[in-house]
């Protein structure tokens, strides 16, 4: 496998859950393309003991993400349903909007 880091990610449309909690069958990454810079992260699964607090950390450095012009897009295995679950948890459970 070569190296991928540092090059254009692939497009791609997905189901996704967006910050204001609603969901969306086509997200396409594409849409940011010369638009802002784009912060693409990963994790395996939702409820699990490690994915809840990168979320929590990305969120919480949201606005200095957004003040330098960079969209945080988030991608795991999971379902939209159950991302969307995941979101409803307060605090430290898992919230990540």
């Amino acid at each position: 496998m070569s190296v991928l880091v540092g090059r254009a990610a692939p497009d791609f449309t997905a189901a996704a859950v967006l910050g204001d909690g609603s969901i969306v069958e086509d997200f396409k990454l594409s849409d940011y393309q010369g638009k802002k810079y784009v912060a693409l992260f990963f994790w395996p699964l939702d409820f699990t003991f490690v994915c809840p607090s990168e979320i929590i950390a990305h969120n919480n450095r949201l606005k200095q993400f957004e003040a330098r012009g960079v969209q945080l897009v988030g991608v795991s295995i999971d379902s939209q349903f159950t991302h969307f679950r995941l979101a409803q948890h307060p605090g430290q459970q898992g919230r990540h909007r």
